[in-house]
């Protein structure tokens, strides 16, 4: 797993953009993010669940449509850097970092947190 992007949410600044610290459940009954929570070894991250499965990287590219869609970005500006295999993803968004800050902390706060 990626270290944890920051102490205080699954957002981190990045040259070109930011990352995002995901947890990906495939096989889901809906594509959705499920909040925000922190693993065990202390790494918060989005949880997100997706229809598609893992194989073949279906589910990674369900992840990056549904990140896309949910707020509203190109989908060409997200790409997985860390965990393609793995549940846990680390996402780059670009774009200019202070802006999608900004932005993405305000969507993230929406979400439910445990």
């Amino acid at each position: 797993m990626p270290p944890p992007c920051s102490d205080t949410g699954p957002l981190s600044p990045a040259p070109g953009g930011v990352r995002l610290l995901v947890r990906l459940s495939p096989r889901a009954r809906a594509d959705r993010l499920d909040g925000v929570a922190r693993l065990a070894d202390g790494a918060v991250v989005v949880k997100a669940a997706v229809t598609a499965p893992p194989a073949e990287g279906r589910a990674n590219e369900a992840l990056l449509r549904l990140l896309a869609s949910e707020w509203h970005l190109p989908r060409r500006d997200l790409a997985i850097v860390g965990g393609h295999k793995n549940r846990n993803k680390l996402v780059h968004i670009s774009g200019d970092a202070a802006a999608l800050l900004v932005r993405l902390t305000g969507a993230l706060a929406a979400l439910p947190h445990s």
